[in-house]
Formats: C-alpha cells, sequence, structure tokens
C-alpha cells in the first residue's frame, strides 16, 4: 500500500508541476562540463497546445491494438552517455481501458542520432517556442541553446501503480534538421521486455531535443547519421 500510494502521489506531482522548470536550473552548470548536453521533451510541457489535441502525450500502439500514453523530459550527455529523465505513461486495451498507469524512469541512454540542429523551431505560430513562466531560467537556457533533431533511445524502467515493476526500451524521434525519409514525422516506439507485443505504431504526440553547450562552442550543423534514399 505505501509503494501504491507513493507512485500515485508521484504521478500527481508530475502532472500538476511541468518537471522541465526543475530540469532547466540544472542545465547552466551541466553545460559548462564542455560536452554538449541535450534537454528533451516527450508529449509534455511546451509542446503541448490547447488547439492541438495530437500533441500531448505521445501515443504509440501495437499491432494488437494497445497503446502506451507517453509523457517526460529529461537531459542526457551523449559522451558521457548520461542520462537523467522521468515522465508518466497510461497502457490501455484496444477498447480504451486503462490496463496501467504510472511513471517511467531512465536508467540508460542506449544511443542517439543527431539529424541537425534547426533554429526556426524556436519560434510557432509567431512567438517563441516554451511558455514565459520559465523567466530568466529560460532566457539563459535559449542564449547558448538551439532545437535539434535526431533519434535517442533510451533502457527504462516501468513503475506502475499496482504490479511489478518492468523494464522496457523506449525510442524517440524528433523530426527537425535533415531528417532521414523513415523519420519524417516525431514518434516513440516502446519495447517492455518479455512482453508478448512490440509498441511500434506512432499515433500521435510532439517530441523535442534542445542542444544545451557552453557559450562560444559550435553548433552541428551536419547530421550525424546517413539520410535514407
Amino acid at each position: 500500500m505505501l509503494i501504491e500510494k507513493t507512485l500515485r502521489n508521484s504521478v500527481k506531482a508530475f502532472a500538476a508541476i511541468p518537471v522541465l522548470t526543475v530540469l532547466l536550473s540544472s542545465i547552466p552548470a551541466r553545460a559548462q562540463s564542455g560536452a554538449a548536453s541535450y534537454v528533451f521533451l516527450i508529449g509534455s510541457g511546451s509542446l503541448c497546445d490547447a488547439g492541438d489535441s495530437g500533441a500531448c502525450p505521445a501515443v504509440v500502439k501495437s499491432e494488437g491494438g494497445d497503446t502506451f500514453e507517453i509523457s517526460g523530459a529529461g537531459i542526457f550527455n551523449p559522451r558521457q552517455k548520461t542520462v537523467m529523465a522521468t515522465g508518466t505513461f497510461t497502457h490501455r486495451s484496444l477498447g480504451g481501458n486503462a490496463l496501467e498507469t504510472g511513471i517511467w524512469i531512465a536508467e540508460e541512454l542506449v544511443s542517439f542520432d543527431l539529424d541537425g540542429a534547426s533554429p526556426s523551431a524556436l519560434m510557432r505560430g509567431g512567438g517563441a517556442l516554451g511558455p514565459a513562466s520559465f523567466g530568466s531560467a529560460r532566457s539563459r537556457m535559449f542564449a547558448t541553446s538551439m532545437p535539434a533533431g535526431g533519434l535517442a533511445v533510451f533502457r527504462v524502467r516501468l513503475l506502475p501503480m499496482r504490479g511489478a515493476a518492468k523494464t522496457a526500451t523506449l525510442q524517440m524521434n524528433c523530426a527537425l534538421g535533415r531528417v532521414p525519409a523513415d523519420q519524417t514525422t516525431d514518434g516513440t516506439r516502446l519495447a517492455v521486455d518479455g512482453g508478448s507485443e512490440e509498441f511500434n505504431e506512432a499515433i500521435s504526440g510532439r517530441t523535442l531535443f534542445v542542444l544545451t553547450r557552453e557559450q562560444g562552442s559550435p553548433v552541428p550543423k551536419k547530421p550525424t547519421r546517413p539520410v535514407a534514399q
């Protein structure tokens, strides 16, 4: 009962307080490490638009029709292979019934393929991307940062409100920069260890990587993976 209560409170807290605000406060110190880091959002935070119901959460479907709804945020460093990220998930049946809900925590960055920076992504609908409520922290972030596209793969731990914890592989694609022909839309994929189905069909949801760098460091302009013909 204690574990269930803790998870329930964690889910409520995540939904009520944008986790990006907390992560932004750690960006300046991490950016000074000398290696580029990336903040990311998946179906949450400034990506959510009241006029676009498909932006949040990210939804991925299995061949059998079950879906996972995923939201979250984090920061990772490809060179150092470090990651700090968390979010929420809901597993639904074909009929839409919630089978389980809980939080996920990133345990490992498996890989990250960069498709290049995209300065124009800072602007959306005539204004800067992201809510103004981030204040000076947000200003400091975008002074030395830039949206970028790419494909990240994480090992994550799923902690449902009921039942045993599970491990899974979470793939996140952001379609900015020079995007390969087979990755032209934002999307996620999820494979639960020991599960009978893989969730490979991205239904909806926006994603974003933001390169955070030390002032004076160059911004990558070319993709690091080949573009499919």
